[in-house]
């Protein structure tokens, strides 16, 4: 592994590419235009600070300015594929999307290249038709704010090639990730498996009218002494991601998606990324 590309500048796909290149890969970032590359810049930027603020070891001495000058940004999706050894999927959770990506990618990206898909909900074997390459093809899913909460789930399907397989295991470790071997596909793998059912039981007390978001937070933070309550965490991940995910649910996920949208997508409140979602930030402690 030496050229690594990533898809999807968003919250996830650009901590995947800046702790990449951290770890002295270099990186093509890829997105749909202009205006989502500009974002992604000040994405980079952020996460630079971050990385200092946080004391990621070797951020301080250089290494945050570092990784921003090994990134490549590009609209142009056959030039971020043309020497790629691998590149990870980090577009919008939207199956048809996904899959219309990979058929270009197919098309554009040389035969060496390993692809690998950081849904979070969708199983490989979804999408691995799309990729004319199934032996190259397996899901990498990272969590949110990689640097610390730093788990790599990796996930094959029955034609993934094992010795692929091991070769992402061994650059997840590379760019300083745990990595986590799933042994058959699950959807939501292990994190997510755990994570979401609690997500949704948040968002149904909160469409059911039972309490509002910061009662909800408060109640689990102060009963179990988690840091984060489940609308926190839904800022983090970003109000569209859930969104997708919960439009493709029971009747009322679909209505916690309406809500999303309506009350607060429609308004460009999208979490952490934007400054507001279901809290304003930054928020005082």
């Amino acid at each position: 592994m030496k050229n690594i590309t990533v898809l999807g500048t968003g919250v996830l796909g650009s901590q995947i590419a800046f702790q990449t290149a951290f770890h002295g890969f270099d990186v093509v970032a890829y997105d749909i235009d202009q205006a989502a590359l500009d974002r992604a810049a000040e994405r980079f930027q952020g996460l630079a600070a971050r990385y200092v603020a946080d004391g990621v070891a070797g951020a301080a001495d250089g290494g945050a300015d570092t990784a921003i000058s090994r990134i490549r940004l590009t609209h142009d999706l056959a030039f971020a594929a043309a020497d790629a050894n691998l590149i990870i999927e980090a577009v919008p959770e939207n199956l048809e999307l996904k899959q219309g990506i990979y058929r270009t990618l197919a098309e554009v990206a040389p035969a060496k290249t390993i692809f690998a898909t950081n849904s979070s909900t969708l199983l490989p074997s979804d999408i691995v038709d799309a990729t004319r390459r199934p032996d190259r093809f397996l899901a990498l899913h990272f969590a949110n704010e990689i640097w610390s909460h730093n788990t790599a789930e990796v996930m094959g399907t029955p034609a993934t090639d094992p010795a692929v397989y091991a070769e992402v295991v061994e650059f997840a470790a590379q760019i300083g990730m745990v990595p986590i071997e799933i042994k058959k596909e699950k959807a939501g793998y292990l994190l997510n498996s755990l994570l979401v059912p609690f997500l949704q039981a948040g968002a149904e007390l909160l469409v059911d009218g039972i309490a509002d978001p910061a009662a909800i937070d408060a109640t689990w933070r102060i009963g179990t002494g988690a840091p984060k309550g489940p609308f926190e965490i839904y800022d983090i991940v970003g109000l569209t991601t859930a969104y997708n995910i919960s439009r493709m649910g029971d009747e009322k996920q679909q209505k916690f998606a309406d809500l999303l949208k309506e009350q607060y997508i429609d308004k460009g409140k999208l979490g952490v990324a934007t400054g507001e979602g279901f809290y304003s930030y930054p928020r005082e402690s």
